[in-house]
């Protein structure tokens, strides 16, 4: 079953004085519990690539289907209800609220849904427990190093238990060891049915994949299992 399908997606991104086309022409399928990392150099399109997964921007041309569903017909409520109940991200910076604990910003993503508190509370503690940091449960992103804040937002992400995973480099700024362990968790997450997609500069870390996307000036230039 393809989760993700982009049928001649182009996206141009236009000023006054100039454009940029960040993908020209882009066809790919994803199939359903795939771990799928896209790489390439810096300004070939990966993240407009996982914005557009994600449903955080619109092609300029073509269409990008999620589950079936033609993205480009649905408006901005049905997109909202689509990342929210579908799409989980995880981002290099982390993007933690740092006012709220750990549990407090695993508890986030539910509240949107309508869980109540003692929903919320049971599934954060199950996913800190998941990711290895149940007893930082209490701590706010300022006391926990930069692995465990990344562990907190891979929890986060799986709060509303999405299908897709969307991975903007999660292991960028973390060490080598530190971003081992957490590609180890993405791993056994898409060993458990989630599809994983990663954008990423690391080339250590096309291991984890099925496939690798290679990509280069907003066009797919090659695509391997993984290791090749």
């Amino acid at each position: 079953m393809k989760v993700v399908v982009f049928d001649n997606v182009k996206k141009v991104y236009r000023t006054e004085f100039y454009e940029v086309r960040a993908l020209d022409g882009i066809n790919l399928e994803i199939e359903k519990e795939e771990f799928l990392t896209i790489m390439g150099p810096s300004g070939s399109g990966k993240s407009t690539m996982l914005n557009l997964i994600g449903c955080l921007d619109k092609p300029t041309e073509g269409e990008i289907y999620i589950n079936g569903v033609a993205t480009s017909g649905l408006n901005d409520d049905e997109l909202t209800d689509l990342r929210r109940d579908t799409i989980g991200f995880v981002f290099q910076q982390f993007n933690l609220i740092p006012t709220l604990t750990a549990r407090e910003n695993v508890e986030l993503p539910m509240i949107f849904r309508g869980k109540s508190e003692q929903e919320r509370s049971e599934r954060a503690m199950e996913l800190l427990k998941l990711v290895g940091i149940e007893k930082e449960a209490d701590r706010k992103p300022v006391e926990m190093s930069g692995g465990q804040q990344q562990r907190v937002a891979i929890a986060r992400a799986l709060a509303n238990n999405p299908e897709i995973l969307l991975c903007d480099e999660p292991t960028g700024n973390l060490d080598s060891q530190t971003g081992k362990q957490v590609m180890e968790i993405l791993r056994v997450l898409n060993e458990e049915g989630v599809t994983v997609v990663l954008v990423t500069h690391d080339e250590s870390l096309k291991s984890y994949a099925d496939r690798v996307v290679r990509l280069r000036d907003g066009r797919i230039i090659n695509v391997s299992s993984a290791g090749n």
